[in-house]
């Protein structure tokens, strides 16, 4: 593949560290509690910022604006002595009855719910919750503002699991289902660069060496 000449704008993938609720697997969006980190979720986002200083400099740090990527980003943008500008786009999806639920759980008090939700990207999880098309728009509208703001520029984007799958999705061009292929753990890092052409490529996907 050819890409367009110029630098491309990379965006720097972040989801944020644990919270109590990340080791036992169970939903957590934006229509639920908004838990702060764990001193788990602490360690790795001070980890993150040491690693960042691999893919070189960093110049701008946008993130969701719930607490736990909050925590997350100033932890980071700290050590590089950035600001943390806030993009509400970013926030985790609403999963409705779902939060706080193990998947098991979802499977078991909502099999219909569930299987119309891994099919349909316009299925509403936990019955008032947010589809996964409603996030593919407000990530789409907040990467291209991102993308406008910092041309050939690097930018931390801190987030969760739903938008960043999204903006890799994205990227690839691949289905919607392939976002229920993806492992983003917590604190881990991935790259996506974007030309001047419009066409886009994924650099790393779910990196945690700076965790081990």
């Amino acid at each position: 593949m050819t890409f367009a000449p110029g630098e491309p704008t990379t965006l720097i993938l972040l989801r944020h560290g644990e919270t109590a609720l990340t080791p036992e697997g169970r939903f957590s969006g934006s229509g639920g509690d908004d838990p702060m980190l764990s001193e788990n979720g602490r360690r790795q986002a001070d980890a993150v910022a040491g690693r960042l200083a691999e893919f070189g400099p960093v110049h701008a740090v946008v993130s969701s604006p719930l607490r736990r990527c909050q925590e997350t980003a100033a932890a980071t943008a700290g050590k590089l002595g950035l600001d943390v500008r806030l993009a509400s786009g970013l926030r985790e999806a609403d999963f409705g009855a779902w939060e706080g639920l193990t998947f098991a759980e979802v499977r078991e008090r909502y099999p219909d719910e569930m299987a119309a939700w891994l099919a349909s990207p316009t299925a509403v999880p936990g019955g008032t919750g947010e589809s996964l098309e409603s996030v593919t728009g407000r990530v789409e509208w907040s990467r291209d503002k991102i993308l406008a703001r910092f041309p050939g520029q690097t930018v931390l984007v801190v987030s969760h699991v739903a938008p960043l799958r999204t903006l890799v999705r994205l990227a690839l061009g691949a289905p919607p289902a392939s976002l229920f292929r993806m492992e983003m753990a917590a604190a881990s890092l991935s790259e996506v660069a974007y030309y001047e052409d419009g066409t886009a490529s994924v650099r790393s996907l779910n990196d945690t060496a700076h965790l081990r």
